[in-house]
């Protein structure tokens, strides 16, 4: 199937929603010393996320959904709006291994079940995060395509009417498609994703070990309007790369032929643990129903940051979710997340 030719389309994250996907924290390799710490965050996600949409959430079996439940419990986040559900899992990184939803003129679903390798095969066991997507989507009643190509859903982001962003460091690192170029890349993402015009960002920020994904740089928050995470300091890591994409995307022209309009998002202080740099960042917010949730740091910058997306979204709640302890796996509120369009 071409979705491209049959009337589908892939909506913003900003279009209604019926549910958010998650998968419950359960693997101390990712959290080494600090899973326990990291389920109460959950909670905070999922009990600003239930006023606006259903969650749910995938679980290895009773036991865990039993004790998922009672940290929801604790923290006022278990309603009705709460489902389970009994799928293996290697990890919680939903948005990479989970299904892209497209909708089709219908108003049915389809879903998109990318191939995954754990971010270019950098860690041992995917097998059942692979099969994350086809489950959901089988679970739904919803169609399946396989567009037969590597790629994970915090690689691409979209604006809902034919636009893509993305990143060279990412999609075009041999780990993932080294029998594709980006010609042919281009191609699948324009024919899958039903879109006209792919953005190209160069390099991803400091810490991030997917090799650049593009929701933790650069943002669409409406038509024609993206964010993008800038570092000030000239002898930070960061400062070259971001001050590069920014430049790239003062040139870049949408699918209408219209240039973009550029709010810029501070960066957070590097985070360390122990040798490791951590991928803190303010772009791995996550747009719901009546809610954006935005990864905060404990640092002098989260209020900038707070406050320039609540001007950008003056109809949604801007909630703070602690992520020090989040981002230590690596991620942070966009990576956890996949979206159910309404």
């Amino acid at each position: 199937m071409n979705p491209a030719a049959s009337g589908v389309r892939w909506p913003a994250e900003w279009e209604p929603h019926a549910a958010t996907w998650l998968v419950w924290p359960h693997n101390r390799e990712t959290w080494p010393g600090k899973l326990s710490r990291v389920p109460a965050v959950f909670a905070q996600m999922v009990r600003a996320l239930l006023p606006g949409e259903r969650v749910d959430i995938l679980v290895q079996g009773a036991a865990e959904q039993a004790s998922a439940e009672l940290v929801l419990t604790e923290h006022r986040a278990l309603g009705a709006g709460v489902g389970f559900h009994h799928f293996p899992t290697n990890d919680s990184w939903i948005r990479d291994h989970g299904p892209v939803f497209l909708r089709k003129d219908s108003g049915q679903l389809l879903a998109l079940d990318w191939d995954y390798n754990a971010w270019g095969e950098k860690y041992p066991d995917w097998a059942e995060d692979a099969q994350v997507a086809t489950r959901v989507a089988a679970h739904l009643g919803v169609e399946v395509v396989r567009p037969e190509m590597v790629l994970e859903g915090g690689s691409i982001d979209g604006d809902g009417r034919g636009t893509v962003l993305t990143s060279e460091s990412c999609l075009l690192h041999p780990n993932r498609n080294p029998h594709l170029d980006r010609a042919a890349i281009e191609e699948r993402l324009a024919r899958y994703l039903s879109v006209e015009k792919i953005l190209w960002l160069g390099d991803g920020i400091a810490g991030d070990d997917t090799d650049g994904h593009v929701d933790d740089v650069t943002r669409f928050v409406a038509p024609g309007v993206v964010v993008t995470a800038l570092e000030t300091n000239s002898g930070e890591a960061n400062y070259g790369p971001l001050q590069k994409n920014r430049e790239r995307l003062d040139a870049m022209r949408d699918a209408r032929g219209e240039a973009l309009e550029i709010v810029e998002l501070p960066m957070p202080a590097p985070i360390w643990e122990r040798e490791l740099r951590l991928p803190a960042t303010y772009a791995n917010f996550y747009i719901a129903n009546g809610v954006v949730l935005v990864p905060v740091f404990n640092d002098p910058a989260d209020a900038k940051a707070l406050g320039i997306l609540a001007e950008l979204f003056p109809d949604r709640a801007v909630v703070g979710i602690p992520a020090r302890d989040l981002v230590l796996g690596l991620g942070a509120c966009h990576c956890l997340t996949q979206q159910q369009p309404a």
